[in-house]
């Protein structure tokens, strides 16, 4: 039995057990055996060269990649949003390439990339699906993009990111798990675990070939967030759900946490910017030189959190080596001016 058919026979055991007390500890198994058939065979195939991949050279301050069916107006809208040129129709799979362009916004420049349509089954491979979802992968943030006639069909395209490791909108899990040479498991929490129990973790662990830590649990954790804490192929991305076409709809209809738009009449463009600007939680930051004005046309462009020693790595190296303070003006200090060290967040 190949690696293909060992998963399929896993996922059907699974939807066939139905969940419950009895049944958690069986599934919780499953499911982590389930994880690791699929990282080997994610692994076996990335190692095949394919010619038909997509290369792409990350630029830019920040990277967003659309992902969305075909034909919901990817392309119209990067079109817009940059001076890229991608091939628009009115039919399916448009773009058959990863088309890039740049959108200078506050100073930022965002690398945008129009991905070809997703469809369903595309985990699977339909579609070049693991090729689009693999760059997906790399994205700093995703925009689940759909139109309103598609809008139902939404689920389809978070499930597809799911299979593949993608977990949208979500912190990594709480969870430290420190390695030892012997003394079996030992499982501490800070919250009282109501979704998982003792037995279930150490199955779990088991399949990972994990039979001496000590396990550190600081949230009411499920089976599934526990395997992501352990699984290698896991990332955490940022996601705006957009949809399109505003302009077409003819009845009122209930869009859920999403920011409506029409690529084609320009509606809510400028509104798209402003939250693909903080959803990456970008900052600038205005670099003044000693006993000189600070330069208010180009700012450097940071990630919320970043300290006076990400600044200095960005100028020049030297700038670290030979660095005694900096002066700061703005929210992150008492007064202006005051002077701060290497790990003060700007």
């Amino acid at each position: 039995m190949n690696l293909e058919e060992r998963i399929r026979e896993i996922e059907e055991e699974i939807r066939r057990t139905p969940y419950n007390k009895a049944t958690q500890h069986h599934i919780g198994k499953l499911k982590a055996r389930l994880a690791k058939l699929k990282e080997e065979l994610e692994a076996r195939k990335s190692k095949r060269k394919s010619r038909e991949g997509f290369a792409i050279k990350k630029m830019g301050d920040a990277t967003v990649i659309f992902v969305g069916f075909p034909s919901v107006g990817k392309s119209t809208l990067i079109n817009k949003l940059t001076n890229v040129e991608s091939k628009v129709g009115e039919y399916d799979f448009t773009t058959l390439e990863v088309i890039p362009g740049m959108l200078e916004y506050k100073g930022a420049k965002i690398q945008l990339l129009d991905l070809p349509g997703l469809i369903e089954g595309a985990a699977s491979g339909r579609g070049r699906g693991k090729e689009i979802i693999s760059v997906a992968r790399s994205a700093d943030l995703i925009i689940l993009m759909v139109d309103v006639f598609t809008y139902e069909n939404i689920g389809i395209i978070k499930k597809e990111l799911y299979k593949m490791g993608i977990r949208l909108n979500k912190e990594k899990p709480k969870v430290k798990i420190k390695k030892k040479d012997s003394g079996g498991i030992k499982i501490s929490s800070t919250v009282k675990l109501t979704k998982i129990d003792e037995r279930t973790i150490k199955s779990i662990l088991a399949e990972y070939k994990i039979h001496n830590a000590e396990v550190l649990i600081r949230e009411n954790i499920t089976i599934d967030r526990f395997i992501d804490a352990l699984a290698r192929n896991r990332v955490y991305i940022p996601s705006i759900t957009v949809v399109n076409k505003i302009d077409l709809l003819t009845e009122d209809k209930k869009f859920d946490n999403a920011l409506l738009i029409s690529a084609k009449k320009e509606i809510n463009l400028d509104k798209l910017k402003d939250e693909i600007f903080e959803k990456l939680g970008l900052i600038r930051v205005y670099l003044r030189p000693q006993g000189g004005k600070a330069d208010l046309d180009e700012p450097m462009i940071l990630k919320k959190g970043s300290t006076i020693e990400n600044i200095c790595r960005k100028l020049h190296k030297d700038f670290l080596r030979k660095f005694k303070y900096a002066r700061v003006w703005g929210s992150s200090v008492k007064f202006p001016g005051q002077r701060v060290g290497l790990d003060h967040e700007v």
